[in-house]
């Protein structure tokens, strides 16, 4: 453990200025640099060392088997299934798997406080970081944010606050860094809950998107990206507007996303112990993937309070992948007739449930894949874990 007066003095160098950024426009803002624990960045930032194999191994006691198709999509993992709430909780993005867990966690006094991400008073999409010390205090925090959101920034308040068992939600980039750094907390026991996590945006980001996408920007309280191949706003009087993702206007939505999430090979949050989403699972269920003993730990506590059916995989993914690629460097934008007509049609006959996944994957890794080969070539071998190499060697992509 570093001794406190060199962190202070790590400390008073870290909030200096936003140029304290070692990745540079890779910078994901994970908030690991907004505290003295910069001192392990080079070694801990997913964009500067990429160690997903490594540390799978200390997480999980294993990292992929590369033999195995599953695990070069999916991690590490003992069991993936389909759930809902059995009472969804009011207000939540979904039916509230995660913040059930976390509160359930917090009662049952397996942890004493809960890293999550409430919103400033001021916007309901500025994230703000917080340690929920109370179940309210979680609960302020459901509905994704669906931007660039310095969760680490409170790792100070962990050691300042004698905390020791902990629990932290948080996605891809942001586990990464934690992990790297989780010897270091002091803490007797570290639970994670991960969120799968693809193409966020700064808030002006987000601001481009719903003023280009939405019919009415100023009320979206939440949206998604769903598997029926809508993007689904709900708005404030409870109404639910659905946007074909054919119908996008890509040539003006291409610059909006982070290049960080443009250079991100961990859309499963493969170091987490348990990760709660929705693209593995039917439409309008979550897919919950359990990845070690302390993961099953954490989904026992609410077992009882779900419906789980077993998750299935159905359709080919493979030609719409391959069609995608050159259709997004294109910035190509069907009509709103036709993309609603494709929507339809790709959600009767394409690829579902973890085929879905699969779908998913493979469209945002070869896009990746090429945004990294053609802006960061000196990166690409060092920072492509073996796993995303194989998904994207399975597509033929353009020579350049």
């Amino acid at each position: 453990m570093t001794s406190a007066p060199t962190r202070k003095h790590l400390k008073s160098k870290a909030l200096k200025a936003d140029s304290r950024r070692p990745a540079k426009e890779l910078c994901s803002e994970c908030g690991l640099c907004d505290t003295y624990y910069i001192h392990y960045v080079k070694d801990a930032c997913a964009f500067l060392n990429q160690q997903i194999a490594e540390l799978e191994e200390q997480t999980h006691g294993r990292s992929r088997d590369l033999e195995n198709q599953d695990d070069w999509y999916f991690g590490v993992h003992q069991s993936m299934m389909a759930a809902q709430k059995k009472e969804p909780i009011e207000g939540a993005q979904w039916t509230g798997i995660v913040s059930t867990i976390a509160c359930e966690m917090l009662n049952r006094g397996l942890v004493e406080g809960v890293v999550c991400v409430q919103n400033t008073a001021e916007d309901r999409f500025q994230p703000m970081p917080v340690i929920a010390r109370t179940p309210e205090e979680v609960l302020a925090a459901r509905v994704n944010k669906p931007t660039l959101s310095p969760n680490l920034s409170v790792l100070e308040q962990i050691e300042q606050s004698g905390l020791k068992r902990l629990l932290v939600i948080g996605v891809g980039c942001q586990i990464q860094a934690l992990r790297a750094v989780e010897k270091e907390l002091g803490l007797e026991k570290l639970y994670v809950l991960g969120t799968p996590c693809v193409d966020n945006v700064s808030r002006a980001g987000l601001q481009k998107f719903l003023e280009t996408t939405s019919r009415s920007p100023e009320t979206v309280v939440h949206y998604e990206f769903m598997q029926d191949f809508r993007i689904h706003f709900k708005h404030e009087d409870g109404s639910i507007e659905t946007v074909p993702f054919f119908g996008l206007n890509t040539k003006k939505l291409k610059d909006i996303f982070a290049p960080s999430c443009l250079s991100c090979f961990d859309y499963v949050n493969s170091l987490a112990d348990l990760v709660v989403g929705y693209m593995g699972a039917p439409f309008g269920w979550q897919w919950i993937v359990v990845r070690n003993e302390t993961g099953q730990e954490m989904l026992d506590l609410v077992n009882e309070q779900l419906n789980t059916q077993p998750v299935f995989s159905k359709g080919k993914r493979q030609a719409a992948v391959q069609q995608g690629i050159p259709a997004y460097d294109a910035g190509v934008t069907l009509p709103m007739w036709a993309a609603k007509l494709m929507g339809v049609v790709i959600d009767k006959i394409g690829p579902q449930g973890l085929e879905y996944a699969r779908f998913s994957i493979d469209s945002h890794f070869t896009r990746n894949y090429l945004y990294v080969r053609r802006n960061h070539p000196e990166k690409l071998e060092a920072h492509v874990p073996e796993y995303a190499k194989r998904i994207v060697g399975q597509y033929e992509l353009p020579k350049e």
